[in-house]
């Protein structure tokens, strides 16, 4: 890393290099405008370890050349293979040097190298299975979103967006909405506008004996999210694997009963799933 202040490739002709214009049928919009490409980076916490940044979705290169004059070396993760050859083209001197590395892949398959953090523009289609795959590993993240996604993952309880997507966000890390981006910035431009998320990961401030079966409970008691938290319980026993939902209805206090999944905190939620864990008839982990 330098303290000059770097010139970086312009968007556009990276673009007419790598002879691209973007499919939105392929979730593929290429980001353009340099003043959000240039911030994105500084979003990490300033903690942050640089050392090794994880981008998915490297298009044509724009947010790698950020990158490398944020970071100490750069992987980058790119589905389309045609793209991934052109990054390895336009970008052969870095990768010589060592400080970056293209992975032409699927997020969601690849062995993703150990990283420090990532700071990516995702694909939107996939967005909460990668945001899934990547919050567990316990790493910072700047990840961009669908508008409408972001404010599901950062929303409170008791707003109409909580749910499922908010508690299991929140287990993780502190989720916060760092930025919004207008379909303009874009090309072509999405439908929808998009905001930027930052996530700063921590331990939760609560018990949880097995995590994969608070994640399964939350789910199901969130398809159920009209109804009472009691109703929700006995409703979806076959989701959750709860052999007895009598038996955690009767060990539950009326006041968390009577309200409804969006009502709960995260917090709650885990004091639930415990009591719930012990009436599963599932193993632990499964």
């Amino acid at each position: 890393m330098t303290d000059a202040t770097p010139e970086f490739r312009d968007p556009d002709d990276l673009r007419r290099r790598a002879g691209v214009r973007g499919d939105p049928d392929r979730d593929q919009h290429f980001l353009v405008d340099d003043r959000v490409l240039d911030r994105l980076p500084s979003y990490l916490p300033e903690e942050a370890d640089r050392s090794h940044v994880l981008e998915i979705g490297g298009g044509t290169g724009a947010l790698t050349d950020r990158l490398l004059a944020a970071a100490d070396r750069v992987t980058v993760v790119e589905r389309d293979r045609d793209l991934a050859a052109f990054l390895r083209e336009e970008f052969a001197d870095e990768i010589e040097g060592g400080r970056l590395e293209i992975l032409a892949g699927d997020a969601l398959e690849v062995d993703l190298p150990p990283f420090t953090a990532s700071v990516s523009n995702l694909p939107y289609g996939v967005s909460s299975e990668i945001s899934f795959r990547l919050l567990p590993l316990g790493r910072p993240l700047v990840l961009m979103f669908q508008a409408e996604f972001a404010d599901r993952m950062v929303a409170e309880s008791g707003t109409a967006e909580y749910g499922r997507l908010s508690v299991s966000a929140r287990h993780y890390a502190d989720v916060q909405v760092v930025e919004r981006i207008p379909p303009e910035a874009f090309d072509p431009q999405p439908r929808v506008e998009s905001a930027v998320v930052r996530c700063a990961p921590r331990a939760p401030d609560y018990e949880v004996d097995d995590e994969a079966f608070f994640l399964r409970f939350v789910k199901a008691l969130f398809t159920q999210r009209r109804k009472t938290v009691r109703n929700a319980i006995r409703n979806t026993a076959h989701i959750s694997g709860i052999a007895d939902a009598d038996a955690v209805v009767a060990a539950t206090d009326e006041d968390v009963l009577s309200r409804r999944p969006g009502e709960l905190s995260p917090a709650s939620f885990a004091a639930l799933a415990q009591v719930a864990r012990g009436a599963s008839d599932i193993g632990p982990g499964q």
